[in-house]
This record gives C-alpha cells, sequence and structure tokens, in this order.
C-alpha cells in the first residue's frame, strides 16, 4: 500500500495500560511484518513538575488517558491484528464499531500540542487568586494553611498568610511549594 493511505485513528485502551498497549502493538508490528502497515504508534504525554524531598521533580503523565495514536493504513486484517490486542477496547470510530481516521486538523492539534509540551520545559500554569486558601507542602511550615494575601505571576511565587502560634505571618512561597486545598 502507498503512504498516502496512511491515516491516524485512535486506539481505545484499559486507562493505565497505554504503556503496554504501545508495546504490545509494536512486538505484533514487527512479528507479523507489517511495518509498512502501521507507520507509528504514540501516547500523547505532557510533563509536570512536583515537590518531593524539598527538590524539583519532573514527571510525565498521558494527556489522553485511554487512547492511544496509531498511524496506519487500516485494511480489515490489520483492525482485526490491533483490536485482538491485550487491553485493547477497539477503535474510536462510528456505532457500528468501524475505525474513523481523525481528520487532518484534529492530528495537527494534537501532534502541536505534544510539540508544544515537548519544547515548553519548566513552564508551569498554576492559576492562584488573593483570598484562596493554599496547604503548604515543603518547608519548615509544612502541613500549614493560610490564605492568598497577594500573587506575584513574574515570579511564581505567593504571599501567604499563615497563623503560627495564634498571629498571622506572611509567608514568601513559590508555586511548587504549596497546593490548592
Amino acid at each position: 500500500m502507498a503512504d498516502q493511505s496512511l491515516k491516524w485513528y485512535v486506539v481505545r485502551a484499559v486507562s493505565g495500560k497505554e504503556k503496554k498497549v504501545k508495546q504490545y502493538i509494536d512486538a505484533e508490528i514487527s512479528r507479523l511484518g507489517i511495518q509498512h502497515l502501521v507507520a507509528q504508534v504514540l501516547i500523547p504525554m505532557e510533563k509536570y513538575y512536583q515537590m518531593r524531598d524539598g527538590k524539583k521533580v519532573a514527571k510525565e503523565r498521558n494527556y489522553y488517558p485511554g487512547y492511544v495514536l496509531i498511524e496506519a493504513a487500516l485494511d480489515g486484517e490489520t483492525e482485526h491484528i490491533i483490536k485482538n490486542i491485550n487491553s485493547v477496547i477497539g477503535f474510536l470510530g462510528d456505532k457500528a464499531g468501524n475505525a474513523i481516521p481523525l481528520r487532518t486538523s484534529e492530528v495537527n492539534r494534537i501532534l502541536g500540542k505534544v510539540d508544544e509540551m515537548a519544547e515548553q520545559g519548566e513552564t508551569i500554569n498554576v492559576p492562584y487568586y488573593v483570598g484562596e486558601t493554599v496547604k503548604v507542602n515543603d518547608g519548615p511550615f509544612n502541613g500549614f494553611t493560610g490564605e492568598i494575601e497577594e500573587v506575584h505571576e513574574d515570579k511564581k511565587k505567593l504571599i501567604v498568610m499563615v497563623k503560627v502560634f495564634g498571629r498571622k505571618t506572611p509567608l514568601e512561597l513559590n508555586y511548587m511549594q504549596v497546593e490548592k486545598e
């Protein structure tokens, strides 16, 4: 089959098993020698940052839990092979269960989003607002709750009023040191 017949499809997988499904599909493709029919299998991931023991740790999570993207030329046999892989529920499609390819605009948006997230690096977008109650999860005031007095988005810092020994005390904390309550 020619490359122009390759289209993007969405495979529904058991949530949490997306990486296993990708491994199973890749293994089955190479075992059967049908690399010309299935170009790539993709799990859109996003990076996020978390505080662990006072250190900022980068982690990844699935952007579309329960879904795996696949670029393939689906004929009846290829579709059947993929549907019968462990932890695969089926394809996203019509009511009759037929796989429907994604529109080019959807694919560009999803793939563009994935590329954008990879390039994004350390941007953290956590919208906090004045008057909101937050819990401190890092530093000497770990476990204390307080109310946000000021938000400095440019520095990604907050001024939080915490009660210490019955008196309100202002703390300057970064976004990673607090969590919404």
